[in-house]
């Protein structure tokens, strides 16, 4: 009998924790209609062994033992937030999606790989090539975005373009530094960096390209209406579909050989007026992947 009641008292501890063992574990930083994008890629309704949680929706959530007694075996951080909170695991493969943060992070996290939230620069050299756009103005912060410039300069060197880049350490900074590009560039591409592009500082970039009548080229199509001339934006879709197929390889054992991944693919937004008027439209190509 005293060893019926021992076995029952450890499957009573043992079984909760074998009863949410699952594959996945999805870490949402908020609900956001972006993520919801993402995650119908992911095919997030037909899996049936993960568990989600969005961060905001809590005070405070221990990720850390939440794993520990869950067993989880994969994560997937959406959002910076998210990312944060799974940094803390050192053990359990992470994937990390639509943060800004994945390459940068990457290289010292055995456990962390990503999809970045870039465009990959071949992309963005192709369409200034198409612009005939030899001299492109870049502002950025080199703390946030400088692991991207890096290979971004590799690549516009390759197809015979110059980066003319200025750095700021404040968004204060930006207008002053678009300023000094006036007259030694035919393009200028904003970067989706914290501190060189701010709600305050967007519209420095559009009074500088009309200004100096250059096309601005952008990351997000939400900046079409307000003077963009083209975007490259990552199809949200495409991305959740990519991260699946990752998923799935980590799921079944198979080494993931890049800490860091571009997106799949990216679509061309274009803002015909303003192409039109800087006489672009004509010989501007089409990148869809």
């Amino acid at each position: 009998m005293r060893r019926l009641i021992l076995l029952i008292i450890a499957l009573a501890t043992l079984l909760p924790n074998l009863a949410m063992a699952y594959d996945v574990l999805i870490l949402q930083s908020r609900r956001d209609p972006s993520y919801d994008e993402v995650l119908k890629g992911f095919r997030f309704e037909q899996k049936s062994s993960l568990r989600m949680l969005v961060l905001a929706d809590y005070a405070e959530v221990d990720v850390v033992r939440i794993v520990r007694e869950d067993h989880p075996r994969l994560i997937l951080a959406i959002g910076d937030a998210a990312l944060k909170e799974a940094r803390k695991i050192r053990t359990t493969p992470v994937l990390a999606l639509m943060t800004l943060a994945v390459p940068a992070q990457t290289a010292n996290q055995p456990n962390l790989t990503g999809i970045s939230m870039f465009a990959s620069p071949e992309k963005y050299v192709e369409l200034f090539r198409s612009m005939k756009a030899h001299r492109v103005g870049v502002i950025y912060n080199p703390a946030r975005s400088g692991w991207y410039l890096k290979q971004a300069r590799q690549a516009a060197e390759q197809a015979g373009i110059e980066l003319v880049v200025r750095d700021v350490a404040t968004s204060r900074e930006t207008p002053e530094q678009l300023a000094s590009l006036a007259g030694k560039v035919d393009a200028l591409w904003m970067l989706p960096d914290a501190t060189a592009l701010t709600r305050d500082s967007a519209e420095s970039y559009f009074n500088f390209g009309q200004q100096n009548s250059i096309p601005v080229i952008s990351f997000s199509g939400s900046y079409l209406p307000l003077g963009a001339a083209a975007a490259l934006e990552i199809d949200r879709y495409a991305l959740g579909r990519q991260a699946d197929s990752l998923a799935a390889q980590i799921l079944s054992g198979q080494k993931i050989e890049q800490p860091a991944v571009w997106p799949s693919r990216a679509a061309l937004k274009r803002n015909s007026t303003v192409l039109q008027r800087l006489g672009i439209e004509t010989r501007l190509v089409n990148i869809t992947d």
